[in-house]
């Protein structure tokens, strides 16, 4: 762990979501993933200890009260598009490590649905990409952005392809098909991949030893 702020990321301004959205299908059922949020909370965590100020956008259980960490707590993929929107304004960078749902129910009842047939079909739509959705809106301008890549084959090739139809400036790839990392785990391991042809691996270790690497090296492309 650090042992104090680091001077590149010392006084800036972190933006990190964390968590799996829900999108509702009526009032007792969503559309959800397995993520739990730690990740994204270890990577407000490590943000802090080095220094920065965080506003952490979550759909998961808020962390801890800190000095410097604003908590949004929103639901769905269009909530927290709207809270990363309004947050952007200020921060240097973005970390995007929460699992956004892919789709939403086109049409959300208002009352419980009730077992019926043996089958049922729900039509579906896609929620709004975030990233791309900010990739030239005025409020991402100067925000160094990293994404996260969940992936269960072709890791590295999705990854970087990821990378660049986003025109992110880092991506966080991890093999979610490996049992004891990712999604619900404490433990992670990820390859970091930069804009600028960089690749490191992250070997596997809780998420705070992981999350306090990816800030190290998020920091050594800032200066």
């Amino acid at each position: 762990m650090s042992p104090g702020p680091d001077p590149t990321i010392n006084g800036l301004r972190f933006v990190v979501t964390a968590g799996g959205t829900r999108e509702p299908i009526d009032p007792v059922r969503f559309i959800g993933n397995r993520s739990s949020g730690k990740m994204g909370n270890e990577l407000a965590a490590a943000a802090l200890r080095l220094g920065a100020t965080v506003t952490l956008v979550t759909a998961a259980p808020a962390p801890a009260a800190a000095p410097g960490l604003e908590v949004v707590a929103v639901e769905t993929a269009d909530e927290m598009h709207a809270a990363v929107r309004d947050a952007l304004p200020g921060a240097r960078v973005l970390i995007m490590a929460a699992a956004v749902a892919d789709w939403r129910p086109r049409d959300v009842a208002r009352q419980k649905l009730k077992k019926g047939a043996t089958t049922f079909t729900l039509d579906l739509v896609p929620t709004v990409d975030i990233l791309r959705a900010l990739r030239d809106h005025d409020s991402a301008s100067g925000v160094f952005v990293v994404g996260f890549a969940a992936e269960t084959e072709h890791v590295i090739e999705n990854a970087r392809a990821k990378l660049d139809a986003k025109h992110l400036d880092m991506v966080i790839v991890n093999d979610v098909s490996r049992e004891g990392i990712g999604m619900g785990a404490d433990d992670n391991e990820v390859t970091v991949i930069g804009r600028d042809g960089t690749q490191a691996t992250i070997s596997r270790a809780p998420k705070s030893i992981v999350a306090d690497a990816i800030v190290r090296l998020i920091a050594s492309r800032l200066q």
